[in-house]
């Protein structure tokens, strides 16, 4: 290749040589012709006519792109007939690139490239020349503009648009199948040459695909690729300029193809046949097992719908399909294994988007046999109906039969069955069953108006196996007997005004029944008998469950007759034929002109006595105010007992008087005699009590002095006895306190009151000679280890 573009760069540098030698001489435009000078010569001269000519040598240049020669590339030569070759012309070169691309020989006109030129860059150059006189600095020609061509070589490859395709096309496409288009561009100049003629070719994907050479489109080579066999394919394209001849440049792109699926493969079930099991008490909805056909399509395509087709077990069984999984899962529908044992289905499977194109590879289904087996298991009893619904009569007597439920073993071995009520929805036990045949009776009277309905449940259980029971409810309906009579439907405070006229209407009246007849109630009302013709009142029947109080003459006294009493008969019509009499109080009251009562009270009454209101209220305040004397003066005699001395917060009645005196602890001698509280003679002054003032100053009586040898418990007896005698004391609880400490004993004395009258330290040895109940004591002071301790 080297050498062939060595001798394509000379052949192309002598062609240029030859058009720049050819090209001033062989053309001449106005802008650049040459001036004319005609010298005409008079015919008496005898000289012939010349024509001078002056003008450039040149029009347009060509270069090679990318030379890289050692030496600068010539480009041509500027030259002007005023040139004569004395130095006196001056080429001056402006333009595209002038100066640094190209620049130009003053002297000689000669133009060269000083730079490798680049094509793709920039293919042409304007330039303008011009000739100016170097003495006197003027243009001997006009200024001229010429160009440069750069001619174009092959030093740029083709370049695809993407340097990945990834394309897809539906799998068992046949053969031509467009699959995409690829597009390679060459920088080189299309119009000089085969530069840019870009040819396609496959170099990687055959014999599966091919591509067009011209226009770069991918088409399937093969028929029916599946895409079960192989999805996904990669293949390499090649675009070579230069017309694919030998020499070109090349690129290269990779595309990778998908095969789509479409639905050419029906399902297929990988055994022929399934068995499964169930026990008989599956209820309906249990799945027993799962069943799949296969089918390598994806999507949509692979979307699969089972069935029974048919079978002897297509009532008790069904198949549902997984969306999700595509398997068909068998439930159950209902069983019963004393019928059979075992069933036989005919399950199909069948794909639910079928493509026309491919219905001769089918049947797109397939079928497999399915064995299921019924496991017996002991079940419990079952009832004859879901529910039971009976009526009564609320009058029906106990004992009585009013219905009968009716329960059977589903099983071979027909066990017998016991029944029985259950007591939690018969907490009050007014129903029983028999429990050899399911007989329901009463056992307690019913009431319709306290419960019209009774909800109870009946249990039957196997007496082989009691764990095998099943339940029942049984509805009990109260029908109703007409056994209440009616009555007034409220209390009704019932007035007529002293004024009132005869026929006046003053009560509405209606009834209400518990019982529930079947037409409806419809109540009679009537005066009783002994009333009949009632001199004041009388009642009228509306006929629509209501009765009307009606006054039978004009005015009524408050101060004759305050209250009246009618009695009323209130019959209903259903059989048999209950009654009963309601009392209507009927209270004589004080109206207005327009009937608005306005006093029922017997106030006037009381008028002519001479008390009125006001006279009753002061009375009662009287009254009050001597109660309130009375208090007074027993509480005025109560005051009449002393005043203790002593009032403080801190007097809490039980005389004990508080001194808050802080002594001087041990050492303090001056402010008490410690020795006083060993002393009781010196206790024994007479002192006068300071919390309450003494009326009389009365001889206090001194008691013998009886110290002596006396005992704690009579010295306590002593100060009672004295106390107890004490007219002065006070006539509430006393609490007296004695610092007495009785005898010396024989331990002497363990107070540390005394410490300070002894010297060194003291023996306490001797406490563990005293027993164990002065052991802790021992322990606390014997010992001179425990002391340092």
């Amino acid at each position: 290749m080297m050498r062939a573009y060595s001798f394509l760069t000379v052949l192309l540098w002598s062609s240029m040589l030859h058009a720049i030698h050819m090209m001033p001489s062989q053309k001449r435009t106005n802008k650049h012709a040459h001036s004319e000078r005609i010298t005409r010569l008079s015919e008496n001269d005898g000289k012939t006519l010349h024509r001078t000519k002056r003008g450039w040598m040149w029009n347009q240049f060509f270069l090679l792109e990318e030379y890289t020669g050692p030496d600068t590339q010539y480009v041509g030569k500027l030259h002007t007939d005023q040139d004569k070759g004395d130095g006196n012309l001056k080429y001056i070169l402006t333009g595209d690139g002038a100066g640094s691309l190209f620049v130009i020989d003053e002297n000689t006109g000669d133009i060269h490239a000083a730079k490798k030129l680049d094509r793709e860059e920039k293919s042409l150059y304007v330039l303008r020349a011009k000739a100016i006189d170097r003495k006197s600095g003027r243009q001997v020609e006009p200024e001229s503009e010429f160009i440069i061509k750069i001619h174009d070589i092959n030093d740029n490859e083709p370049k695809f648009t993407k340097d990945l395709y990834t394309a897809s096309i539906p799998e068992m496409s046949g053969v031509g199948t467009s699959v995409i288009q690829v597009t390679a561009t060459d920088a080189d100049d299309a119009n000089y040459g085969n530069s840019a003629k870009v040819v396609y070719s496959i170099l990687q994907g055959q014999p599966y695909f091919s591509v067009d050479p011209e226009t770069g489109i991918i088409k399937t080579a093969l028929p029916d690729m599946s895409r079960e066999n192989r999805e996904q394919y990669q293949v390499v394209i090649q675009a070579k300029d230069m017309g694919g001849q030998m020499g070109g440049l090349s690129g290269t792109t990779t595309v990778n193809i998908t095969l789509t699926d479409v639905n050419d493969n029906p399902p297929r079930f990988p055994q022929s046949t399934y068995q499964f099991s169930s026990p008989e008490s599956a209820p309906p909805g249990t799945p027993l097992g799962r069943i799949k056909a296969n089918d390598p399509d994806l999507g949509e395509n692979a979307e699969i719908e089972y069935s029974i087709s048919n079978g002897d077990g297509s009532d008790m069984f069904d198949i549902v399909t997984d969306k999700d999984t595509q398997e068909g899962i068998i439930t159950v529908k209902k069983l019963d294994f004393e019928k059979k044992i075992l069933y036989t289905l005919r399950v199909e499977a069948t794909n639910t988007h079928l493509d026309p194109r491919f219905l001769q590879l089918g049947p797109f289904k397939d079928t497999a046999l399915v064995k299921i087996s019924v496991e017996d298991i002991d079940e419990p009893p079952v009832f004859t109906r879901s529910s039971y619904l009976i009526e009564v009569d609320e009058d029906a007597k106990e004992g009585s039969i009013i219905g009968q439920v009716v329960a059977q073993d589903p099983d071979v071995t027909k066990n017998t069955i016991k029944y029985s009520v259950d007591r939690h929805t018969d907490l009050d036990r007014i129903f029983n069953v028999y429990s050899g045949n399911g007989s329901l009776f009463i056992s307690k009277p019913l009431d319709r108006e306290e419960t019209p309905w009774h909800n109870i449940t009946v249990i039957a259980t196997e007496i082989s196996n009691p764990k095998q029971s099943s339940q029942i409810p049984v509805f009990i309906r109260i029908l109703d007997i007409n056994d209440h009579a009616p009555e007034f439907a409220k209390y009704y405070e019932t007035f007529v005004c002293e004024n009132a006229k005869a026929g006046q209407l003053i009560q509405t009246v209606s009834a209400v029944d518990k019982d529930e007849p079947p037409r409806g109630h419809k109540f009679f009302f009537e005066l009783v008998p002994e009333f009949a013709v009632h001199p004041n009142f009388s009642i009228i029947d509306n006929k629509d469950n209501t009765a009307g109080i009606i006054t039978r003459r004009n005015g009524y006294s408050r101060s004759k007759t305050s209250t009246y009493h009618l009695p009323i008969i209130i019959f209903d019509n259903d059989y048999p034929v209950q009654s009963s009499t309601s009392t209507l109080t009927i209270q004589v009251c004080a109206c207005d002109s327009r009937g608005n009562m306005q006093s029922c009270n017997t106030e006037a009454l009381l008028l002519p006595a001479g008390l009125s209101t006001g006279a009753l209220i002061a009375i009662l305040l009287c009254i009050i105010i001597l109660l309130v004397l009375v208090v007074l003066f027993a509480a005025l005699k109560r005051q009449r007992k002393k005043e203790p001395l002593i009032i403080s917060k801190d007097d809490v009645r039980d005389n004990i008087v508080t001194y808050n005196d802080e002594g001087g602890g041990e050492e303090d001698t001056q402010a008490f005699d410690i020795g006083t509280l060993r002393n009781p003679e010196a206790r024994e002054e007479s002192k006068m009590r300071r919390d309450v003032l003494p009326e009389t100053i009365f001889q206090i009586r001194r008691t013998a002095p009886l110290w002596e040898n006396i005992d704690v418990q009579d010295f306590i007896h002593r100060r009672l006895k004295e106390n107890d005698s004490d007219p002065a004391a006070p006539p509430y609880d006393s609490l007296a306190t004695y610092a007495y400490e009785g005898n010396d004993s024989i331990a002497n004395s363990l107070s540390s009151l005394e410490s300070l009258a002894t010297d060194g330290n003291q023996d306490y040895d001797y406490l563990s000679d005293w027993g164990p109940r002065f052991k802790k004591l021992a322990d606390m002071y014997g010992g001179e280890e425990s002391d340092r301790d």
